[in-house]
């Protein structure tokens, strides 16, 4: 239990044999339950959420974790309230204008994976200029996953495979494990060693289903606008005290 562990001044690295973190990924949920607790409509939860986002950027960058993925906007969630997905929207644009010029000079890469396929045209240029402005840039790469769902990700990997072999470029046998991996959206960046999920709740939802083979999990209670930097060296010291064998011995 996430609650038992020991907080630390600085994770521990490699305790339980557990080499240092090359990818976090986080599942930010409990939004719309913390602003319940405090009266407040379930946009101030998720605009609480926002500074909550950059937070982690800030503490990742502060312990050399080299990929973080949010988990900020799911295929599912078009079924939420019409005014909730618009104030989503609205605060995803925000932040990128927002904070883009920062993360740039913090030599953050953004990159933004799932379908494009039905967003706005203003949004999907806004995500294009983040990319292009960041590309180069060989700090933290920040990866949001919007309109994002790992089952929709294998299938438009699945077709572009399927695309390969059509134009005969590959055949069904030759197909391997790269490809699967190198036809996915997160192409190009290592599996998630970790993945946290806030809020309590334990489940992936849809979450990067393919990279997560062996990643390790840890499901804390706290609500996404109130986990900080104690409450993420408590998730990193959990997973640094872990052996982990990849099925191995």
């Amino acid at each position: 239990m996430v609650g038992s562990v020991q907080v630390l001044d600085e994770p521990q690295q490699g305790q339980g044999g557990a080499k240092p973190i090359r990818h976090l990924a986080v599942i930010m949920d409990g939004n719309g339950r913390w602003a319940a607790q405090r009266g407040l409509p379930r946009v101030a939860g998720h605009r609480a959420g926002v500074e909550a986002v950059r937070r982690l950027v800030k503490a990742a960058i502060e312990r050399a974790i080299g990929h973080v993925t949010i988990y900020s906007f799911s295929t599912e969630n078009w079924t939420r309230p019409q005014d909730e997905i618009f104030e989503l929207m609205r605060l995803l644009k925000l932040f990128i204008r927002s904070d883009l010029a920062s993360l740039n000079r913090q030599n953050v890469r953004i990159r933004v994976i799932g379908g494009r396929d039905g967003l706005s045209p203003d949004l999907c240029a806004i995500i294009a200029e983040a990319e292009s402005c960041t590309a180069n840039n060989t700090g933290l790469t920040l990866i949001v996953a919007f309109n994002y769902g790992a089952r929709q990700e294998m299938l438009r990997a699945t077709q572009r495979l399927a695309a390969e072999v059509a134009a005969g470029r590959l055949t069904p046998e030759s197909i391997t494990l790269e490809h699967v991996s190198g036809a996915l959206d997160t192409h190009g960046m290592p599996d998630p060693d970790l993945i946290i999920r806030t809020s309590g709740e334990q489940r992936i939802s849809n979450f990067l289903l393919w990279q997560c083979a062996y990643s390790e999990f840890v499901f804390t209670p706290v609500l996404w606008p109130d986990f900080d930097d104690v409450a993420l060296d408590v998730a990193l010291n959990a997973f640094y005290a872990r052996t982990r064998r990849f099925g191995g011995l």
